[in-house]
Formats: structure tokens, sequence, C-alpha cells
């Protein structure tokens, strides 16, 4: 399935990224797609931002173990957490779910043309030689080896999503 077409061809593609509590894994692929578009040279041409389904983290830092997993491959970031709102579906171009409880909450809340124009998605689909409902696991409740894991998930389906990226709005 190619991205969906920008809803202003003249502003910035804009992707939101979306997990249960917006510490570990949504700001994680925000801040691995932001380094990738970097590289692209794209970095002008896409927005990336990361929210929750849940309220519980509101203001919260990123888990420190997520943010660790990023330290030492190299990422460099800032993160606040804060909660999905219904009203930016009409702001985003791409809304992407970790995992499938995550994507069902998103369509629930999503105008029904958002569904249909695929708009609303789970991320990981975009890593090549994954199957069907692909999820990024939620490593909160296990040790720092999970971080590590859902970084390489995570690392993998950026690199798809930049070339699809890439593809839509050209070499830059």
């Amino acid at each position: 399935m190619s991205l969906p077409q920008p809803r202003d061809p003249e502003g910035p593609y804009r992707i939101c990224f979306v997990c249960l509590g917006n510490i570990c894994r949504s700001p994680m692929a925000e801040k691995v797609l932001l380094a990738d578009l970097e590289r692209a040279s794209l970095a002008n041409e896409v927005s990336v931002d990361s929210a929750g389904t849940g309220d519980w983290h509101i203001g919260s830092a990123m888990d420190e173990r997520a943010a660790s997993a990023l330290r030492v491959h190299g990422y460099t970031f800032e993160h606040v957490a804060r909660q999905f709102d219904a009203g930016w579906f009409a702001e985003r171009d791409l809304i992407l779910a970790m995992d499938t409880d995550n994507l069902a909450d998103l369509r629930a809340l999503a105008p029904d043309e958002d569904v249909a124009e695929g708009r609303i998605r789970l991320f990981r689909s975009f890593a090549p030689g994954v199957g069907p409902n692909p999820e990024v696991p939620d490593p909160y409740y296990g040790g720092d080896d999970g971080f590590t894991a859902v970084l390489s998930m995570i690392e993998a389906a950026a690199k798809g999503l930049t070339d699809e990226l890439t593809a839509l709005l050209g070499p830059h």
C-alpha cells in the first residue's frame, strides 16, 4: 500500500507515531525517523511527532531504558509525553500505531475517510519481510534487552518508511 498523498501539498508531510503512553515506542520511532530523514535530506519535507493513547504519562520524560537504548545507538533527543488528540487527524498525513490495540483505538476515533485512505497504519508494516499485523511490542514491563529489540524493529521500519517518503516526495 502506498503512502497517502499529503493533505497540504505546499507544506511538510506530517507523521505522528502513537503508542500507549508516549514514553517508549512512539518517541523512539519519532527520533529514529527524524535521524533517517536528516540522512535522506528530507528533514525539511517531513514533520514528525508522537503521542500516546493514554493520559497517565502526560508531561513525563521518555522512559530511561528507551532513552538509554537511543543514546547507545547515537540518537539525540528531547521528549515530553502527551496524549493523542482526535483533532490531529485533520492535521496529519499519516498516523502510525505501534500495535493492533493502538491501531484499533485510533481507528475508533478517526473520521471514516482517514481509515479508508490508509492514513492510519501499523508502523512496522513498513519494515521488509514482516507478516500481517506486524506490531512493535511494548517493552515497558520487561528488561533492557526488550528496548534494544524494539529499537532494531523501529530502525528497520523507519528505513522502509524513509524509502517510501523519498519515492513520494522525491529525492532532495
